[in-house]
């Protein structure tokens, strides 16, 4: 999969997100405490946009229509849409579905650089 260069890394503080699209890819990337992290843009219960929602401490990022919780290192699912109530009624037809991640590193010159594959 080709490299693509996103941002110098000191122009995302750490514990901040931002939205990126990039070779017809809609991506997040984090900075965490140890590294940059990123994963599809989207939320895989109703499509919300993540980089509108939260990170937070413990490398998970919340969504903010139904705070849908994933992990931003694996793309796990930490907690599935839990608001407003009555949102469990959707679910049962939206069941719990992980992020997609991409792999993200940063050259010695401070370039971070995703991973992903030719659309």
């Amino acid at each position: 999969m080709p490299l693509h260069t996103l941002c110098q890394s000191d122009e995302l503080a750490v514990g901040k997100m931002k939205a990126f699209e990039v070779a017809g890819h809609k991506i997040v990337l984090y900075h965490l405490s140890d590294g940059f992290f990123a994963t599809q843009s989207s939320c895989t219960h109703t499509f919300a946009p993540l980089a509108r929602g939260k990170l937070l401490e413990d490398c998970k990022v919340q969504c903010p229509f139904h705070r849908a919780r994933f992990d931003v290192r694996t793309g796990a699912v930490i907690d599935w849409a839990n608001f407003p109530p009555g949102i469990q009624l959707l679910n049962i037809v939206r069941g719990e579905k992980a992020l997609r991640t991409y792999k993200v590193k940063v050259n010695k010159g401070g370039s971070v650089r995703v991973d992903v594959p030719a659309a």
